[in-house]
């Protein structure tokens, strides 16, 4: 399995990822990037949809296949860049539905899906509703905004965004959900989608396993994809940088339960940490 997605630098698609190219089971997830008056519709038979307006201003709209009502969000805009502080748009949509989304201007759009029956409706999901928290101490400290936590009605997908200032350790001490051993810990498969201010930076990625039969080092650049299948999954952010990205989660229980790397589990033991 290729764990790093590199960006397309000018197509439409900056980035897609199917469970069939992914080799696993839950999450799918693609970037676009829509101009001035450019629209685009995604449909799903079998998965809900967390449409995410990473920047810019959209219309959205969603209408179902069992009925003939069609709800439309006029303008909806809350940032010129992730890197601004305040929420995205965003927008639940269960199995069946068909969104589309119109640009007024330069627009960033982020879809996650994942399986589901359809047991819930369509919502909208508002900035005022993501407070950022803070998360770490000194320089592991990042902002986390939670816009599809699983305190909130989805059938499968998890979906939060991060900020981490420029020279911290992010997604650390390193952790893993590949587990089914909750409460201890839960199998999720992960996506993260990476931007980068400025954007010709990087940040580095390591997804490994206790017994390191799967270890990797990435550097990902600003829209570039990491996959998780399992492991440790850490991100270190260069001086100088700032880092946003989107986390997707997805499988076989909707629940985020993680353990922390045994060796590096003192990081977060010691009281002044």
């Amino acid at each position: 399995m290729k764990l790093l997605v590199k960006a397309s630098p000018d197509a439409a698609t900056i980035a897609s990822v199917t469970p069939a190219s992914a080799g696993w089971r839950h999450v799918g997830f693609e970037a676009v990037r829509l101009a001035e008056g450019e629209s685009i519709a995604r449909r799903f038979d079998d998965e809900e949809m967390c449409v995410v307006v990473v920047s810019g201003c959209v219309t959205l709209q969603a209408a179902g296949t069992h009925t003939d009502t069609q709800q439309q969000w006029d303008r909806l805009f809350s940032r010129h860049s992730p890197f601004d502080d305040i929420g995205p748009h965003a927008l639940y949509a269960p199995p069946g539905t068909t969104v589309r989304a119109s640009a007024h201007g330069p627009v960033e759009l982020a879809i996650c899906t994942a399986p589901a029956r359809g047991t819930l409706p369509v919502r909208l999901i508002e900035p005022g509703h993501l407070p950022s928290t803070r998360r770490g101490v000194a320089a592991n400290t990042r902002y986390v905004r939670d816009i599809l936590p699983q305190s909130e009605p989805a059938e499968s997908l998890l979906v939060v965004e991060v900020r981490t200032p420029s020279g911290h350790s992010s997604s650390y001490p390193p952790h893993k959900h590949d587990a089914d051993t909750i409460p201890a810990e839960s199998v999720l498969e992960e996506i993260y989608y990476h931007r980068i201010d400025p954007p010709q930076g990087f940040v580095v990625q390591r997804v490994y396993t206790d017994a390191r039969d799967l270890d990797e080092t990435m550097s990902a650049e600003d829209r570039d994809v990491v996959l998780v299948p399992r492991g440790y999954h850490p991100v270190i952010v260069p001086y100088g940088y700032e880092s946003y990205y989107l986390n997707v989660m997805a499988g076989p229980t909707r629940a985020w339960h993680f353990r922390n790397d045994p060796a590096h589990e003192w990081i977060v033991s010691t009281p002044s940490r």
